[in-house]
Formats: C-alpha cells, structure tokens, sequence
C-alpha cells in the first residue's frame, strides 16, 4: 500500500514540474519592433549630445589692462590746480596800458607750442569741441570795434571752420556760363598756423608795488588776403581766465628733457615766450604798421616795449 502511494506522488510531482516548463516555454518575450532609432548605428564613442538650436550664453569678455607706459605715471600735471592772480582793485591800479603781441610758433623758443605730441592749437580745438571753451567772433562790429571784446561767441563748427583753408570756386548756370564765385572751406591742417596773438594789460598795483602784465585774451591767427596782399588776422579769441584751468593740466613739450613739469599755463603766466608788439593802445586806435613800415615796424616795437620798462624804473630811487 505505501508503495503504490509513493508512486502515485512521483507521478503527481513529474506532471507538475513537466507543465511549469512549458509554461516557461510559452511566455517568451516577443521580439520588439524596430523603429528608426533602432536602425541608426550605434555611436562609436562616448560623446555627450548638445542641442545646437539653443543659444549658448557667451563667457563675459575680460576687460583690457593697459600696461604702463614706462615706469612712473605723470598725475601731477593732470591733478594741477590754476594759481590764482591776487586781487587788484581799481583804485589800487596807478597805472595801465593795454598791448597787443604776437607770438610766432616758428622762433627757437616758441617751438614747443607747435609740438606734433601736443600742440596749444589742438589743445584749444578740443577744449572748444568738448564744450570747455567759448570761441569768440574776431569780426568787428558797432559795439567791439577791434572784434577782441568776446563780444560774440561760435559754435565749435564755426571756429574750426575759420580755421580752415578756403578756395575760390567758381559757379555756373544750367548753360554752363560763369555766374559767380563763392568761398568753400576745406581742411585745416595744425602745421600751417605759425602764429598766435595775445592781448595783456600791464598793471601797476600800488597795494602790492608789483608791475605785472596779466593776459586777457588769445587768438590763433590766419592768413588772409585782403586786397592785392595777405596778412595775418585773428580766427576767433578765447578769453585766458577761462582757458586757464585746461591750460593747467597739458604739459608742454620740450626737447631738453621729458619730464619738464610745466603746463601750457605756466609758460604764459612765466612769460616762457618771445613775442613782438603790434599794438598799444593810444587815442587814435592805430597799429603799428599804419604808421611804421619795413624794419621800422620792429625798431617802434621795441620803443614801446622799453618805454614800459623805463616807467617802472623810474618809481625807484636808488
């Protein structure tokens, strides 16, 4: 009896483990379907994908960092203050007589105010252009009769305009016939203004017993033709108090050493120049050259420069 019971469970067990089998069999996983992604050969290296239709932020550029330009950096000359004249009174002024000078920018001392590496004509354009200098009209009128008074500013366009050359040309009509003519300005060039005019009064300050000139006003001056000949006549005037503080901070150029320390300021108020009298003032408004021609022009200039002298002179007893 426990014999046939024992077979009868090996049989259960085989059928049981005979059918777990097939049943395996049967749920194999059917292949998948392949799609275009499938298709593509899979790639040979490990590289990341990037999205090229999204822009990229570009990496802040790094600012430029100027090198020095040798081994010590001029910041006196640009931090310069203007030395204020002292107060004059007029009834401290015992004595005044107002001048005119030019100075011509191609005399062995003048030089350096025609400098390539800094010009005073271009330091005045670009104070003019930049709005920290008024240029004043030459041109004489009812109420400033030598056109010096800075009676009658420019714009920055007009100043710069008398400055440049200008050429006769010539117009026509439809016909092609001569009509007229008319003034067109062309380019100023800074190496052909070879001179400057200065306008000072010398001041005897009774307070202080100083006799000291102090300048008023400079002008570039033009060669203009009047008439059948050319002469030299002021482009515009810039009033010197005003100017003074941009002079103070452009050092001049000079061939003996680099490091001179001295502005444009300093070599006016220094009276670091050599100049020639055109004009002083007197009760028929006249020049030099409407009564002194020739050599004789330079003889009354340096008349009327000595007699200056001579009066202070003869203030002190010895």
């Amino acid at each position: 009896m426990k014999t046939r019971f024992l077979v009868v469970i090996l049989c259960l067990a085989c059928v049981t483990s005979y059918a777990q089998t097939k049943k395996k069999k049967t749920k194999k996983r059917a292949p998948a379907k392949k799609t275009a992604a499938a298709k593509a050969p899979a790639p040979t290296s490990a590289v990341p994908f990037v999205d090229t239709t999204k822009k990229v932020a570009a990496a802040p550029a790094k600012p430029f960092d100027r090198p020095l330009d040798g081994y010590f950096k001029k910041s006196n000359i640009l931090n310069a203050k203007v030395t204020p004249y002292p107060n004059l009174r007029e009834n401290d002024v015992a004595f005044a007589k107002r001048v005119w000078r030019e100075i011509d920018v191609r005399e062995k001392m003048n030089q350096y105010l025609a400098s390539p590496k800094q010009r005073l004509i271009d330091v005045i354009l670009d104070a003019i252009a930049a709005g920290e200098l008024t240029a004043y009209d030459p041109v004489p009128t009812k109420d400033d009769p030598n056109g010096d008074s800075f009676s009658t500013p420019l714009t920055p366009g007009a100043a710069k305009a008398k400055l440049a050359d200008s050429t006769l040309v010539d117009k026509f009509d439809k016909d092609g016939n001569k009509i007229g003519s008319t003034l067109k300005a062309g380019e100023f060039n800074p190496d052909s203004l070879v001179k400057f005019r200065i306008k000072e009064d010398w001041i005897f300050d009774r307070q202080r017993s100083v006799f000291e000139p102090r300048i008023i006003g400079i002008a570039p001056m033009v060669k203009v033709k009047v008439g059948s000949s050319e002469d030299y006549q002021p482009a515009f005037w810039i009033y010197f108090p005003e100017a003074r503080p941009i002079f103070a901070t452009k050092e001049v150029v000079s061939k003996g050493s680099d490091a001179t320390g001295l502005s444009f300021d300093d070599a006016f108020v220094k009276r670091i120049f050599t100049s020639y009298i055109v004009k002083e003032s007197n009760d028929k408004d006249e020049r030099i050259k409407d009564y002194a021609q020739g050599i004789d022009r330079l003889y009354e200039s340096e008349r009327i420069k000595k007699t200056l002298m001579d009066w202070e002179i003869s203030l002190w007893q010895y």
